[in-house]
């Protein structure tokens, strides 16, 4: 199992202990802070369970019907996650202002607080594991998970700093105003999120930089004439490259493709931690104008 599934089924799993905790103890205290985190922790785990069949099926092979695969589930499920993250801030917005307008007293403080503790100490560990397969994968929907929990850690200390705040001042407009707060910073953090996702599924190009790389690498093949219509778009782990090479119109076929496989080799190792297509087209002569023209008309 890739570790990308493994950090999914681990964060369902504790997404799941978090439910339970919540919802037994807010019920049992009546506490409408805990029941909302109860919420939260369930839109956590839906989350991840469709973070789990994304990341599934994005690694499944090309088929009759997918014949690039489906690589951009990943960026697809990052898009839906961070709207998610965004609409529960709106939620929390809505609730924290509803709070102001119609405040209403909170009982059984002790054992609300023992749970948010728990929450807020579980989630950390979550986010630190999230973290690291995310740096180690560069994985968006482990990204997009991260911060996801990330975003449970602050209101898990919120909620957990407001409810120790109310029970010695007995100031409840605490709570709301921390929410709102929480709901700004989460709108704020998931904006990178879809934007990234959705530039992802219109084929965005890569960085400038890895485009810079890739050109140095070309420019310096002494065994080619030329170069043209280089092209490069990135869909979850995958990397997709195209580009026309030209060589000397007497190269015999068999050396061009030898050529042709050392460059790709040589523009792979560039992503060691991606799968990187790349479609070379040779040409006996520089057909970049002539192309040019046929795409104008």
């Amino acid at each position: 199992m890739r570790l990308e599934k493994k950090a999914t089924v681990v964060s369902s799993s504790v997404a799941t202990v978090l439910i339970l905790l919540k919802l037994t103890v807010g019920i049992l205290s009546g506490s409408i802070a805990v029941l909302a985190s109860a919420i939260d922790s369930l839109l956590d785990l839906t989350v991840s369970l469709f973070n789990y069949f994304a990341l599934h099926n994005a690694e499944k092979h090309p088929d009759d019907k997918f014949h690039f695969g489906r690589a951009k589930l990943e960026p697809l499920a990052a898009v839906i996650e961070g709207t998610i993250i965004s609409l529960s801030a709106l939620f929390i917005l809505y609730e924290a202002i509803s709070k102001i307008v119609h405040p209403k007293a909170m009982q059984h403080m002790n054992e609300s607080i023992t749970v948010m503790v728990a929450s807020f100490v579980i989630t950390g560990f979550l986010v630190f594991f999230l973290s690291y397969v995310a740096k180690k994968t560069g994985n968006m929907v482990i990204k997009a998970d991260a911060l996801h929990y990330k975003t449970d850690i602050f209101s898990n200390g919120a909620v957990l700093f407001a409810l120790v705040a109310i029970q010695y001042t007995g100031e409840y407009l605490i709570d709301p105003i921390l929410g709102i707060a929480i709901a700004f910073y989460m709108i704020y953090s998931a904006i990178p999120i879809v934007k990234e996702g959705v530039l992802m599924l219109l084929d965005v190009a890569l960085p400038k930089e890895d485009i810079e790389k890739i050109e140095e690498i070309l420019k310096n093949e002494k065994e080619i004439t030329t170069y043209h219509y280089l092209q490069t778009r990135e869909a979850g782990s995958h990397i997709f490259i195209s580009y026309h090479l030209v060589f000397n119109v007497s190269i015999s076929l068999y050396d061009a493709h030898l050529i042709s496989d050392r460059i790709e080799a040589k523009i792979k190792a560039l992503f060691p931690d991606k799968k990187v297509h790349i479609l070379t087209h040779m040409d006996p002569y520089d057909d970049s104008d002539i192309n040019e023209e046929e795409e104008e008309w």
